[in-house]
Parts: structure tokens; C-alpha cells; sequence
């Protein structure tokens, strides 16, 4: 399991999920939007636009809020215009990182972003210098306590999934991108609930770090992630258990 999906494990258990819940709502909202303007407002046609439908529903984010959304992007109702803008660059210790970032006003977003970066002893990098070392992903998640490991395995891969992650008290089911809503269907035929899903950037390959590297980088990721406008990072750390046990107290 990545670094940055335990991290995230973490700060849910200790509450900091409920502190950013407004901002989680706002970010499913644009993400709506932007997907909407970009494929049209039939999730039926539209799998950006059903995959992020999918993921305000799996958080709770009411329907009429989800349609207005849906609207604002088609241009029914009038709203504020949001683009997708995506920064690339490096934490300290050489970790690669990708920022994903919803915005009316890319120049202000870019120099907040950069600045971030040089203030939490990062660097900002030019377009395409860390995504080579990502893959793009769909991921599941679902209690463990739910279903077996073997019986999910042979359910997801059936269904066209291509891996089962253990996170503790979690399955992660990893799919291809363009599998994610089959494999879904799939694991909610047979009863069982997903808690969330989303599309993701997958790290290929992993810098370990100490817990000096440790608190430095999860320091800009902490920060990036508490900016407005960013709807992601991703970063291709791993943490061992005990430096991120000792890290996160």
C-alpha cells in the first residue's frame, strides 16, 4: 500500500477528514461541473461525468445539489467557470508530485501552488516532468469485514478489475480507468457496499523515507491538499509503519 494511502487512513481516523468536509463538498461540486462542460450532462454517455456523480453520492452530497451542478456545466444555469489544471513537481528527498487543481483563474492558482511548494521545501517542475512515473488507476473501497479476500479477488478480476490492496480495515479494488463503473456494478450486484470510488494516479515505482523526510514532505502534501482549489495530490512516497506512526502523533 502507497504512503500516501496510509497517510490519508490516518488523518481520517484522527478526524481531519470532518474538518475538510466543506471543502470536500465544493471540490465534488466543481469536479461535476467541470465534467459536465467537458462531455455533456448524460452520465449514461458521459463516464468522467458518472465516475464523479458516483463519488459525491459515496459522500453524501445531496442530489439537487449534484443536478445544479450538472447544469451550471452544461450551461443551463449560470455559475462560475471552472478548468481542470494540473502542476507538476518534487518534495524533498526527490518525491514526485501531482497536483490536480479546479480553478477560475489559473495565473492566481499557479503562483499560490509554486509558492507552496518553495515555502515547504518542495520545487515546482515544467509540465511532464514527474506524470511519467504514474499510472492512472480506478480504485474501490470496501470493509474488510464485507467479503473474504479470495471471494472479492475472484469477483473484481472477473468483473475486470486488476488488483486487491489491504488497508488495514479497508479492501482497495484497483481497476483500469475505463473498468472502474463495470467492476462497481459488479461488487454491488452481489450486495455488498462500496464505500467510495474514484479515478486516481497510481505511483510506479516508490522513494522510502526517514522521519525526517517523512514529516518534510507530508508537510507540502498537507499544505497543497488544504488549498482551495486543489482537488488531489498524489505523490510516490512509502512511509514505514513505525516512521508513520511516530510521524502522525
Amino acid at each position: 500500500m502507497s504512503g500516501h494511502s496510509k497517510w490519508h487512513s490516518i488523518k481520517h481516523k484522527k478526524g481531519a477528514a470532518d474538518k475538510a468536509r466543506g471543502k470536500l463538498f465544493a471540490v465534488l461540486i466543481r469536479q461535476i461541473e467541470v465534467a459536465a462542460r467537458a462531455g455533456g450532462g448524460d452520465p449514461d454517455s458521459n463516464a468522467t461525468l458518472r465516475t464523479m456523480i458516483g463519488k459525491a453520492r459515496d459522500s453524501s452530497v445531496p442530489m439537487d445539489t449534484i443536478q445544479r451542478a450538472i447544469r451550471r456545466g452544461t450551461g443551463e444555469e449560470e455559475g462560475v467557470t471552472y478548468e481542470s489544471v494540473t502542476y507538476e513537481g518534487y518534495a524533498s528527498g526527490g518525491v514526485a508530485v501531482i497536483v490536480q487543481c479546479l480553478t477560475d483563474n489559473r495565473n492566481r492558482t499557479g503562483a499560490e501552488v509554486k509558492n507552496l511548494f518553495s515555502r515547504n521545501g518542495g520545487s515546482f517542475a515544467e509540465p511532464g516532468a514527474v506524470a511519467w512515473q504514474f499510472e492512472r488507476k480506478g480504485i474501490l473501497n470496501l470493509d474488510k469485514a464485507s467479503i473474504s479476500e479470495d471471494d472479492l479477488m475472484l469477483l473484481a478480476a472477473d468483473a475486470g478489475a486488476e488488483d486487491i490492496v489491504d488497508l488495514g480495515d479497508e479492501w482497495q479494488v484497483v481497476t483500469p480507468p475505463t473498468e472502474l463503473h463495470a467492476v462497481r456494478t459488479a461488487i454491488e450486484a452481489t450486495g455488498l457496499t462500496v464505500k467510495s470510488g474514484d479515478l486516481t494516479m497510481q505511483p510506479t515505482t516508490a522513494v522510502a523515507l526517514d522521519e525526517s523526510g517523512a514529516r518534510s514532505v507530508l508537510r507540502l502534501v498537507d499544505a497543497l491538499e488544504d488549498h482551495d482549489d486543489v482537488e488531489a495530490v498524489y505523490a510516490n512516497f512509502d512511509i514505514p509503519d513505525a516512521v508513520l506512526e511516530a510521524v502522525s502523533s
